[in-house]
Order: C-alpha cells, then structure tokens, then sequence
C-alpha cells in the first residue's frame, strides 16, 4: 500500500516569517505521525528559509514512522544526512536560489556523480532515491547509478490533469522503474483532486511525499481531518 510521507517546510516557512517558534515545527511533526501519516519529509535549502539545518537535528530522533530529507547533494547537506542518518535521502537538482523543485536529473549526464553520492549514503545503511522527471531513460539510469528508488515529479501530471494524457508518461517510467527493479516514489502538487487516479494508476506506488497542498488544505479543514482526507484519496478504490 502507497505511504503517505508529509512534507512539513510549510510550517517552517510560516514560522520563520515572524521568528520564534510558533507554529512549533517539532510539535507538527508527531502531531502528523499521531494522525495517521506514514514518514515526514522535510527538504533543507542552504538559506533556511523553511526547514534549517538544526531543525533537522531536532526532529531525527523524535520520528517514529520514516523520515526522509531531500535536497540538493551539495556538501553541507551531505554531512547532514550522514550525521542524522533518515530512513531515505532523495537526491533533488535543486538551484540554490529555485523557489521550488523545477526538474528531475539528468541519470545519464549526471551518472558519476549520482553513483559516488548513492554509494556514500547507501554505505550508511540509508535508502537512496532520485528525483526524476517521467522518463523511462532517467529511471533506467537511476538504476544504474545504484539508487534504491527514484520520485517521480509530478507536476507535469497535476498541470494537466484531469486529461487523459496526464498519467501516461507517469505509467511509462513507473513500468520502466519496476523493470529494473527499482521502488517509486512521487511527489510535487498531488493534491486531494489527482491523487487517487494517480494511485489507482500506478497502484505499485510506494510513497508519495505531500507538503504544499496539504498544508494548504489543513488551513481550512484542520491538520488531522485532512491528513484522513489524504490517506482515504490513497486507499480508495
């Protein structure tokens, strides 16, 4: 069955906008656990304009379901995944300066440096994914850079959904994905209206990874209520 990892850089965002910590980053994180939700995902930029380094320390130890951190592999977030140890990394192309992930990587080009950076973390014992766009050549070559899984990015499919179109390069790069062996992962505007064609789909989905239009709807539906909303658009047949 999909797990549902929510994404919590919103409510960092939110707190950093006026400093001190209201709303508690901390607090959010278990509160989402004890709702129902199966990881928590935070994505650490260099600037820390959301989640910052020191509240990934903080909520390690705290998580009991799965933690995942994403990011751009550039050496400072690399120390912090290998001194914090999550569950997943997931390997994102992320310019310093991007307001959001915009693109997947390149596993071809890229090769080298994705099998060095997947073979220092799955040293440590954690599971590796990389971020690609839907694209059977970038999962074939997630596969031969030692990855574990790669996420999809779905933006492409929530611009365009609700056409008929928006899922098949999805569905073609999920098969290419299980072909080699590979677990999938998916994330980036899944919203209460794309998410269980998207997983009814692709049922062989193993995480989707949620923050911005979560966090959104929990602004009018309360936290709890629509992390179920959420897990019921996963389970739902």
């Amino acid at each position: 069955m999909t797990r549902l990892s929510v994404n919590i850089n919103k409510i960092a965002t939110i707190r950093n906008a006026r400093g001190g910590n209201v709303p508690d980053v901390r607090k959010a994180a278990l509160d989402i656990e004890s709702f129902g939700a199966e990881g928590i995902t935070v994505h650490p930029r260099p600037d820390e304009r959301h989640i910052r380094y020191s509240d990934v320390r903080e909520i390690r130890p705290l998580i009991k379901t799965e933690f995942n951190i994403e990011g751009n592999p550039i050496a400072s977030f690399c120390d912090l995944v290998l001194e914090v140890v999550p569950d997943q990394v997931t390997l994102v192309p992320d310019a310093p300066d991007a307001l959001t992930s915009n693109a997947g990587w390149d596993t071809v080009r890229n090769r080298a440096f994705l099998t060095e950076m997947c073979a220092g973390f799955k040293a440590k014992g954690i599971r590796t994914s990389i971020f690609i766009d839907p694209d059977p050549a970038m999962a074939e070559g997630a596969a031969l850079c030692g990855a574990d899984r790669v996420e999809l990015y779905t933006a492409g499919y929530a611009e365009q959904y609700p056409s008929p179109d928006a899922i098949k390069p999805y569905v073609e790069a999920a098969l290419e994905a299980k072909r080699c062996g590979l677990g999938l992962n998916a994330g980036h505007d899944l919203s209460l209206d794309n998410l269980n064609f998207f997983i009814r789909t692709i049922p062989w989905t193993d995480e989707v990874s949620i923050g911005h239009a979560l966090i959104s709807d929990a602004l009018y539906m309360g936290l709890e209520k629509t992390i179920a909303a959420y897990l019921y658009e996963i389970r739902k047949k």
